[in-house]
Parts: structure tokens; sequence; C-alpha cells
């Protein structure tokens, strides 16, 4: 392989593995949560822990649309008045949306 074909190679290899950070990046600098509204659909997920302490909620859940996320287990914050009376196991189906630079739990239903 001559230098010119190899230097190309390379170059289409860095951009190639860029351009997924490159689409969040100007996501997140262009939108924010206050105007992205969340989904309309709610997104099912399974209560793996609750702590009321610090404000968080772990959440096996499936895809979360607005947010352009796969489904995966994952802390969210939440206030404490979403967090009243859950509990490990719990079968929850919910909304979340990045508000200052967190996701948040903005609405929950048992």
């Amino acid at each position: 392989m001559n230098v010119r074909a190899f230097a190309l190679s390379a170059a289409l290899a860095a951009a190639a593995s860029l351009a997924p950070w490159a689409a969040v990046a100007a996501n997140d600098a262009t939108s924010t949560a206050d105007e992205r509204p969340p989904s309309g659909n709610f997104t099912l997920g399974e209560i793996k822990k609750v702590d009321v302490s610090q404000g968080k909620l772990t959440i096996k859940h499936g895809p979360i649309e607005n947010l352009g996320m796969p489904g995966m287990t994952m802390v969210f914050r939440a206030d404490a008045s979403v967090l009243a009376g859950l509990q490990a196991g719990d079968q929850v189906k919910f909304k979340a949306d990045k508000v200052d630079g967190a996701i948040r739990i903005l609405e929950l239903q048992k």
C-alpha cells in the first residue's frame, strides 16, 4: 500500500469513528430540554434501586425515544415525590428528559 492510500484510509477511518459523536454534540448544542418536549410515549421499566437520600432511581428500561437511547439499566434523577412509595421490583412506565445536564424522571406511573 502506498503512502497516499494509507493516509486516505487513516483519514476516512478517523472521520467515520467521530461521526456519531459529532451528531450527538450538534444535537446537544442546538437543543435543550426546554426546547424539546418529552415524547408522548411512556417507556416501560423495572425499578432496580431507590435512593431517596440522593434523589436517584435505578431503572432497567426499554428504549427512550425522545432521548434516542436504547434499552439499558441506568440511574435517573427524580424528585422525592416521584420516589415516594417505589421499591425494587416495581414495574413502571415513565417519561424522562435531559434537564440541567442530567437525565430526570419527569413523570412516572406504577
